[in-house]
C-alpha cells in the first residue's frame, strides 16, 4: 500500500463518551474506533491498515470547494461541513454522554444538506477484532442489522438508521437527500432504540451538548489562552473512564513515533505517571470529582498489589487489571510502520519515578481536594519504604528504554519528590510515621544528584550517570520545586538543553547519550517537553519569551487544537493521538504563564526579540 494513501494523523478529530473514542477524518470518514471500551479490539482501524482495517465513510458527491471541521462550542460534538457552489452539507458526529453516563454506548452520525439536494457515497466496512474477522451482518430489518464482534463471547454491535440500508440484501453504496432532509445512523447498542429515531437522536444530542457545556463551565482558567485550555480539558475528560476513574494515555494504539520505525506501542492503558499528571491538571482547573475518582481507582490498585511485597505496575488496564500482554497483529501499520502492537510489555519494567508523580498528586489532592484517609496513608507508607530502599537503583526511566537500565536523573528527582511530598503531608496531618528516615533519604537523594549528575565540563546536569548530554525530562526539575528556576546551575543547564535539544519551540527527548539535533535518525520532537520548556521560561521570569513561544507552540496543534505525542520539524504529528500527556502539559504551561504574569516582580530578560 502506498504510504501516501494514509491521511496525516493531524487530519483527525476525536469524539467519545468517557467509555471509548473514535477518530473522524476532516472529510467525514471514521477510520478508528474501538468498542465497547478504550482498550477493546478495534471495529475500524483504517488508520493502521488502509486496505483491511475497516472504516465508516460518508462523502457528498459534489464539487467540493471547502471542508470545515469544528466542535460545537465547548463540547466534544464534531461538526464537519462541506461546501460547493450549490451545496452546504453538515455531518454531526458524537457519542451520547450525560451526567450519570447511563446513555447507551453509541456512535451517532447526522447528515443534513442545508443547501441543495445531494447524493452521498456510503461505505460501511466493519472489521471486528483488529480486522482479524470480517464483519458478517445479521439483517434485522431494512433499517437495521447486527454484527458479531467477539467469536468467544457472542457479543454484537448494532447498526440502525432512518434510511433503508439494504439493496437486494447488500449494504447500500449510496443514498440521496433533498435539501433539509436528515439521515441518521447509529452504531453500538441499538436493541432498545425507540421507533422514532429522529426524536431519539434530537433529544440525546441536546442532552450531550448540555452535558459537555455544563462540565466545562466549571473550568477555573481565566487567562489569555482559554480556548486552548478548555479544548485540552475536554480532551482529557474524553480519555477518562466514567466507570473506573482512570485516564488512558492516548486514544490509539501503535501509531509510529517515526514513520517506518518500530517504536509503535499501545497507549490505551492507564500509566500511573500520566494519570497522576492528568489529575494535577484537572485539579488546577477545578475539576476535583475527576481527581476523587482517580484516587479511588489508585487506592484499589494499591490495595490489590500490596501483598507483603510492592508489586505496583507502571500501568494497568482501565479497570485496574494487570494483563497487558504484548502481541503483534497482522495489520500493515500506519504508512507501513511495523510492527503493529496491542498490549504493552513495558509493564515488566522498573520505573521508580512513578512514586513521585503519584505522591505529588496525593499531596495536592489532600491539600486542595479532600483529606486522604489514614487507611490509604498506611498503604502509601509501604510505597515510601520501597522508595527508601530502592531510590539508588537503575531503572528503565520515563521514556521506557527497553534495551537497558540506567541511573536516570529524572527518576532520582521524582524519588526526591515522593519523599518531599510525603513529609509535607505528615507535617500537615500529623500522621504517625518514621519521618526521620524519609528526611535522611530525601537528603541523600539531593546530595547524590548534585554529586553524580552534575557535569563540570558541560556546566550542566546530565540525564543519566556518566552521560555527556541532556534530555527534555530535566525540564521537570524546577517544575517540581527541586531547584529554583533562577539558580545558576539550572540556568546553565537550560542553556545546554536549548543548544542540544531545541529547534524553534520544539524540544527533542534524548533516549541515549546523543545530541538529537545532530542525529538524522531521531524520532520526532516530544511535545510535552516543549510545554515544559515554556513553563520553565515562565517560572524563571522570561515571560515575554515564554508567551511568544507558547503562542508559536499552539500553532503546531491541528485544526481542532489537538496534539499527538510527537511532531517532526515539518509540523507532521507522530505517535498516538490525541495524547493526554501533551494536553496536560499545555494546561500546566498556560496556568503558570497566567500566574507569573500576575505575580512577577522582575524578569531575567525584560524584553525579547520577536525575530
Amino acid at each position: 500500500m502506498d504510504k501516501n494513501s494514509y491521511a496525516p494523523i493531524q487530519d483527525y478529530g476525536i469524539i467519545g463518551n468517557c467509555k471509548t473514542t473514535a477518530l473522524v477524518h476532516r472529510e467525514g470518514s471514521i477510520d478508528y474506533f474501538c468498542y465497547p471500551r478504550f482498550d477493546s479490539p478495534s471495529i475500524f482501524a483504517k488508520l493502521l491498515d488502509n486496505e483491511k482495517g475497516g472504516s465508516f465513510s460518508i462523502l457528498p458527491k459534489i464539487a467540493i470547494t471547502k471542508v470545515d471541521q469544528s466542535y460545537l462550542l465547548d463540547t466534544n460534538v464534531l461538526l464537519t461541513r462541506f461546501f460547493s457552489d450549490e451545496h452546504t452539507i453538515d455531518i454531526i458526529d458524537f457519542m451520547p454522554c450525560s451526567e450519570d453516563f447511563a446513555d447507551p454506548n453509541q456512535l451517532i452520525r447526522i447528515v443534513k444538506p442545508i443547501r441543495g439536494n445531494a447524493t452521498f457515497s456510503f461505505e460501511l466496512d466493519l472489521r471486528p477484532d483488529y480486522a482479524r474477522s470480517k464483519g458478517n451482518y445479521n439483517k434485522q430489518s431494512e433499517y437495521s442489522f447486527q454484527c458479531k464482534i467477539d467469536a468467544d463471547n457472542a457479543d454484537y454491535i448494532g447498526f440502525t438508521s432512518n434510511r433503508k440500508l439494504f439493496e437486494a440484501d447488500e449494504i447500500i453504496k449510496t443514498f440521496s437527500l433533498d435539501e433539509g432532509q436528515v439521515a441518521l445512523f447509529v452504531l453500538g447498542e441499538t436493541t432498545n432504540l425507540k421507533d422514532d429515531l429522529n426524536e431519539y437522536v434530537s433529544k440525546i444530542l441536546e442532552g450531550t451538548v448540555c452535558f459537555w457545556r455544563d462540565w466545562i463551565s466549571n473550568c477555573q482558567y481565566e487567562g489569555s489562552f482559554a480556548d486552548h485550555v478548555r479544548r485540552s480539558a475536554l480532551t482529557l475528560k474524553l480519555l477518562t473512564s466514567s466507570e473506573f476513574g482512570s485516564t488512558v494515555a492516548a486514544a490509539t494504539f501503535s501509531l509510529p513515533e517515526k514513520i517506518g520505525g518500530s517504536r509503535n506501542y499501545d497507549y490505551r492503558f492507564t500509566w500511573i505517571r500520566d494519570a497522576a499528571f492528568s489529575m494535577y491538571a484537572f485539579m488546577r482547573m477545578g475539576f476535583f470529582s475527576e481527581a476523587e475518582s482517580f484516587m479511588r481507582w489508585i487506592h484499589k490498585c494499591i490495595e490489590d498489589n500490596l501483598n507483603g511485597e510492592i508489586d505496583l505496575q507502571i500501568m494497568y488496564r482501565i479497570d485496574g487489571t494487570r494483563d497487558l500482554e504484548e502481541k503483534e497483529i497482522d495489520l500493515e501499520g500506519y504508512k507501513d510502520s511495523k510492527p503493529v502492537r496491542i498490549g504493552n510489555k513495558a509493564t515488566e519494567q522498573l520505573q521508580l519515578d512513578i512514586f513521585g508523580e503519584l505522591l505529588d498528586t496525593v499531596y495536592l489532592f489532600d491539600k486542595y481536594g479532600e483529606p486522604i484517609t489514614f487507611s490509604f496513608w498506611k498503604h502509601i507508607e509501604q510505597l515510601l519504604e520501597f522508595v527508601c530502599k530502592n531510590w539508588n537503583s537503575a531503572d528503565h526511566g520515563i521514556w521506557e528504554v527497553r534495551e537497558e537500565k540506567r541511573h536516570y536523573l529524572y527518576t532520582r528527582v521524582m524519588c526526591w519528590v515522593a519523599l518531599d511530598r510525603a513529609i509535607r503531608i505528615v507535617r500537615k496531618r500529623s500522621f504517625p510515621t518514621d519521618l526521620e528516615r524519609w528526611i535522611k533519604n530525601k537528603n541523600l537523594i539531593h546530595k547524590d544528584i548534585y554529586e553524580n549528575f552534575w557535569n563540570e565540563e558541560l556546566n550542566s546536569f546530565v540525564h543519566f550517570k556518566g552521560a555527556s548530554t541532556v534530555d527534555s525530562a530535566l525540564l521537570i526539575m524546577p517544575l517540581v520545586h527541586f531547584i529554583s528556576p533562577y539558580d545558576e546551575k539550572w540556568l546553565s543547564t537550560l542553556k545546554v538543553i536549548e543548544d542540544q535539544l531545541v529547534s524553534d519551540v520544539l524540544v527533542y527527548r534524548n533516549m541515549d547519550d546523543k545530541i538529537p539535533l545532530k542525529n538524522k535518525e531521531v524520532e520526532g520532537t516530544f511535545l510535552v517537553g516543549a510545554f515544559w520548556y515554556v513553563e520553565c521560561l515562565a517560572r524563571g521570569g522570561q515571560l515575554e519569551k515564554a508567551t511568544h513561544y507558547f503562542q508559536k507552540l499552539l500553532g503546531y496543534g491541528n485544526h481542532l487544537g489537538l496534539f499527538a505525542e510527537e511532531m517532526d520539524l515539518s509540523g507532521r504529528h507522530l505517535g498516538n493521538f490525541p495524547q493526554a500527556f501533551t494536553h496536560l502539559g499545555l494546561i500546566s504551561a498556560a496556568f503558570n504563564l497566567h500566574r507569573q504574569k500576575h505575580r512577577a516582580n522582575y524578569t531575567i530578560d525584560s524584553s525579547y526579540d520577536l525575530f
